[in-house]
């Protein structure tokens, strides 16, 4: 089993963070683009080869965010219409998200294995997220999933505060 670690809070003006390992070492790089149409974050390895590509759809009624592994689409997390809470549904082929994802506290599943664990760890290097990759061939999809959760919930926290002005 692998651990891996990002920090929360992640998304600042520049928009580039990390993911590291125990003895937190950089293992991934995110880098997210900067006042540009789509909006993306690109998720690359050690060697700065892109392995991941999260994308937020324009021009779409309700935010949608699409999540390319490998140059394959492999999930969605969509908003619903909804008057009261904000309610989103994560849509991939042969995964499932249990728990409470908006929370950062959920295992993901692929054809009902559990190939990884996200939790929120609160006593590590800042307050971060604990990646537990479980099938290490998932890796780069349940990384790309915890940003993307991440960006999502970026995007509506600055919705709201929008709305609120």
């Amino acid at each position: 089993m692998k651990q891996l670690y990002i920090k929360q809070k992640v998304f600042s003006l520049g928009e580039k963070f990390t993911v590291k390992d125990q003895q937190e070492q950089d293992v991934y790089y995110v880098e997210g683009s900067f006042m540009q149409i789509p909006k993306t974050f690109s998720i690359m390895d050690t060697t700065r080869e892109e392995v991941a590509l999260i994308t937020k759809k324009v021009f779409s009624f309700l935010p949608k965010f699409f999540v390319e592994v490998n140059g394959r689409e492999v999930l969605a997390i969509k908003k619903e219409f909804s008057f009261f809470k904000a309610r989103y549904t994560i849509d991939a082929a042969g995964m499932q998200v249990h728990g409470n994802w908006w929370d950062m506290n959920f295992q993901v599943l692929q054809h009902g294995e559990v190939v990884g664990k996200v939790s929120k760890e609160w006593f590590t290097w800042g307050d971060s997220y604990k990646v537990q990759i479980l099938d290490e061939e998932m890796e780069a999809i349940i990384i790309a999933l915890v940003v993307a959760i991440d960006c999502v919930k970026a995007d509506q926290s600055s919705a709201s505060s929008a709305a609120t002005m």
